[in-house]
């Protein structure tokens, strides 16, 4: 980590499963039918790499599985990201090393959890839009990827959003809050991955990282 300069990057994640509501992942179980294919968002809405800010950029992973990963039960894990190509060279550069996990941080340890084969990787234009209130989240890669969902309610929630704190599954790391919704849509023809699912599991989370790690 010698040549890793400081870093940090601050900002929100959802992601659309094929799983029932809530997603067994969040309760580092395993996935319905003991198999998981979703997309995820991460949406940083202020980082800096070294010298290079990483402010208002998207990603987008694409990914499947087997088994449980938090217990280290899972097999074919494999992954595909789309990166934000508003980028410029020095912010693909910064992307690719904290989402790929060799800056260190919570995205190394993730990376060492899932252990995902990496099937493609490319740069294109992605949209995310989350409510301020967190009413509903929603992203696109135009003719590749939709992902979009509204917050769980139901006759006891008296409009508020659920949420919670220290999941024991949280694909951002410990300690962030977590708001429970329902797919709207979860389209994806990309990077070799397609599936369509509708009215299934999603969940937001904040995340808040930084490294390289301490030697």
């Amino acid at each position: 980590m010698a040549d890793i300069p400081e870093w940090q990057a601050r900002g929100q994640w959802f992601d659309v499963c094929r799983c029932d509501v809530p997603c067994p992942c969040s309760w580092a179980q395993a996935p319905d039918d003991n198999y998981c294919e979703g997309v995820l968002i991460w949406h940083v809405e202020d980082g800096r790499y070294g010298d290079v800010a990483l402010d208002g950029l998207n990603v987008v992973g694409l990914g499947t599985f087997e088994g449980n990963p938090w217990e280290g039960t899972h097999t074919n894990p494999k992954l595909g990201v789309l990166l934000d190509e508003r980028a410029d060279e020095g912010q693909r550069g910064a992307l690719q090393m904290i989402f790929g996990g060799q800056a260190g941080g919570w995205p190394g340890r993730f990376n060492e959890i899932f252990g995902a084969e990496m099937v493609g990787l490319e740069f294109a234009p992605i949209e995310v839009e989350i409510a301020d209130d967190l009413s509903s989240w929603r992203a696109e890669v135009p003719g590749r990827v939709r992902a979009a969902a509204n917050v769980l309610s139901g006759p006891t929630s008296d409009g508020k959003a659920p949420r919670i704190e220290n999941l024991p599954g949280a694909e951002t790391g410990p300690g962030q809050v977590a708001t429970w919704g329902k797919a709207t849509a979860d389209e994806v023809d990309a990077l070799g991955f397609t599936w369509r699912h509708e009215s299934k599991s999603s969940k937001h989370i904040t995340f808040d990282w930084s490294g390289p790690d301490a030697a």
